[in-house]
């Protein structure tokens, strides 16, 4: 049995057309399931692999082990599902969404979008719970008030986000951290220099788009409706918020996620059978089936019948396909041969920085998973920090940028999916609203290249030269 070899860059870049080529005629073209394509793509990987020497039992392993690294991801989708569908049942999401078309002016409403979810997200730790508690709620205000909902999405996302990366709760800013070799409070240090200037640009361009949108006459009679039916259907009042307050308390106080959103649905099943006056096996069907109803108000029906484990289950075979194909293309080498091919290039801070950005979108694109991107990011791109004596807390800090900032941008990684999914929009249709994600990727590029916040290490530290950095990574 001959040995495997790394790929070469021809046969890594036909792979890779061959695959965005199945993408985008799967579900462009034909109008097929993304999982299909997802799953057509283990195939093609698995050609490769078996091209260049590695067995097939091997290439399976690869598989099971990338979808094990992810498996947290998909049990969190699950735990969400299920808290979404009984805490409408529960009547916690009408409220929120009652409230805030009472509250709330439609010319400040991107404002507050943006910064209710990045407290939640910053809070709690994450940015999956963010976009399933409040940002359902800040979606159902913001189709109440009128506005574009692709736009409600980019705020939404764009304060989620930006708590997620700033979060010592976070898991992706404590994987980022430590795969970088950094203290997580320093990580999150470094991050400030980015986050904080690049929320302060963002609030500006939502709050002029939230006067440019909602500063015209507002159809207060649709608003009433809306907030009549809600009335009508659900027992509304302050008492519905208290599962959502128990949620936030237990992440801020670090409780371990799962279980935390578990016991969220839990509580919204009670809530449903208190208040609500469902019975208790509808109430508790709802985690899994989501919540139903069939009302006079078409844009109710439209807006609260969605959530359940069931409703993730479409998900949840993107994550698990799209681990799979991660795990392959990081046994076979596809990664590492793409990164050895801009390493000679990498001269300075600023190459630097955009090939860590790089390296981040297409682990993203082609990991299909934010964890793969930030996991492979710092040990494909660690040996040329330290070539150019450039601070690991850089490394870190782009990372994220790259890794997470990036992974709600691609239709058919983890985030994608779920964002899509959750909100109700496409990813192409948010995507261009994600403007916490381009201010820092743009914050980033300038960074690298004026120098600005960017530490050195001493000369002496982590000596490597260039024929060394390229030896490894073909190791």
């Amino acid at each position: 049995m001959r040995k495997a070899r790394l790929p070469s860059l021809l046969e890594v870049c036909s792979v890779l057309v061959a695959f965005l080529a199945v993408v985008f005629s799967f579900t462009a073209l034909f109008e097929l399931p993304i999982q299909l394509a997802l799953f057509v793509g283990w195939f093609i990987v698995i050609l490769l692999g078996l091209k260049l020497g590695f067995t097939y039992d091997s290439l399976q392993e690869s598989i099971i082990k990338g979808i094990s690294n992810g498996l947290e991801a998909v049990i969190i989708l699950m735990a969400v599902g299920a808290l979404i569908g009984t805490w409408i049942a529960g009547g916690v999401v009408p409220t929120i969404i009652y409230y805030g078309l009472d509250f709330i002016h439609p010319s400040i409403f991107l404002l507050a979008t943006l910064i209710i979810c990045a407290l939640t997200s910053l809070s709690t730790g994450t940015s999956w719970g963010t976009v399933g508690t409040a940002g359902i709620a800040m979606m159902g205000i913001g189709e109440g008030l009128g506005l574009p909902l692709p736009l409600v999405a980019g705020a939404v996302l764009s304060g989620a986000y930006f708590g997620d990366k700033l979060s010592p709760l976070s898991d992706s800013t404590v994987l980022a951290a430590s795969m970088s070799k950094v203290n997580v409070i320093s990580h999150v240090k470094s991050m400030l220099y980015l986050d904080v200037p690049a929320f302060v640009i963002s609030a500006v361009l939502f709050t002029i788009a939230g006067f440019n949108h909602g500063s015209g006459s507002v159809d207060l009679d649709r608003i009433n409706s809306i907030m009549g039916a809600l009335d009508d259907t659900f027992n509304i009042s302050p008492l519905m918020l208290v599962p959502a307050l128990v949620v936030i308390g237990l992440l801020v106080l670090k409780k371990p996620s799962i279980p935390t959103i578990s016991f969220g649905a839990l509580v919204g099943v009670v809530w449903a059978v208190l208040f609500q006056e469902t019975n208790f096996v509808p109430a508790l069907e709802t985690a899994y089936n989501g919540f139903r109803l069939e009302s006079d108000s078409e844009f109710i029906d439209n807006l609260l019948n969605r959530g359940g484990i069931s409703g993730m289950l479409g998900s949840i075979a993107v994550i698990i396909l799209g681990l799979g194909i991660g795990g392959m293309l990081e046994k076979v080498g596809v990664l590492t041969v793409i990164m050895n091919a801009f390493v000679e290039k990498i001269k300075n801070a600023g190459s630097l920085s955009v090939s860590t950005l790089m390296a981040g979108l297409f682990t993203n694109i082609f990991g299909c998973a934010m964890y793969v991107s930030l996991i492979l990011t710092p040990k494909l791109m660690e040996r040329s920090y330290d070539r150019l004596h450039i601070d690991r807390r850089v490394l870190s800090r782009n990372t994220e940028v790259g890794g997470t900032m990036t992974s709600g941008m691609v239709p058919w990684s983890d985030n994608g999916i779920f964002m899509a999914g959750i909100l109700g929009v496409s990813t192409l249709s948010y995507l261009p609203f994600m403007w916490m994600s381009f201010v820092s990727i743009a914050l980033v590029i300038i960074y690298g290249y004026t120098g600005k916040f960017i530490w050195y290490t001493s000369s002496e530290e982590k000596e490597t030269d260039s024929e060394e950095d390229l030896t490894h990574l073909a190791k």
